[in-house]
């Protein structure tokens, strides 16, 4: 298994729990996401914040959908912000936009979590 060059951390705001992505994204970071994801615990809304992500190729792209997935198994939100133009670009390009909510900051996701 590849070594994992991301890390997660996670916040609790009300109803919502943000996780801050740090580093590259990688199918080699299944574990430590998979762990951060279950560190949201049973929040209603899962605020992924990729201002510190430096990179993100196909694996890491796949391991969003899985979690997603997962949120949407749990009845969870999940709202992303801090995206660059061209990650921005690849969400709509695989449709990721339409079942994640963008952002333009963590204040505006934590509204729409309920979490202002």
């Amino acid at each position: 298994m590849p070594d994992a060059t991301a890390t997660f951390g996670v916040r609790r705001h009300g109803p919502a729990s943000v996780v801050d992505i740090r580093g590259d994204v990688t199918s080699g970071s299944e574990a430590v996401l998979m762990s951060a994801y279950d560190q949201a615990g049973d929040a209603k809304a899962i605020v992924l914040n990729f201002s510190e992500l430096s990179y993100m190729n196909s694996g890491g792209i796949g391991l969003l959908v899985t979690l997603l997935v997962r949120a949407n198994r749990h009845s969870q939100q999940l709202l992303a912000y801090g995206l660059s133009d061209h990650y921005r670009q690849i969400f709509e390009l695989t449709r990721l936009d339409e079942a994640v909510g963008i952002h333009d900051s963590e204040r505006s996701a934590l509204s729409a979590a309920g979490a202002s």
